[in-house]
């Protein structure tokens, strides 16, 4: 299935604000809808880090890691 919808997070200054189930095709043609910078996190590959709202983004890695709250 080409578009399947999957899990975005809208990053600002790398740190997660939003997390949406949708395709990556509707957050192109919704631009006011998902304005700024969505990427893809995934829930279900162990070598991946699900985003939650207020983790960091790594563009090297493209993955993302929990905020250290210490």
């Amino acid at each position: 299935m080409k578009n399947k919808p999957t899990f975005f997070a809208q990053i600002e200054n790398n740190i997660v604000v939003n997390v949406h189930v949708v395709t990556q095709e509707f957050i192109d043609e919704n631009p006011e809808r998902y304005p700024g910078t969505w990427v893809e996190t995934f829930i279900d590959r162990s070598d991946k880090t699900y985003a939650g709202i207020g983790y960091i983004y790594n563009p090297i890695t493209d993955d993302f890691s929990e905020p250290d709250i210490s």
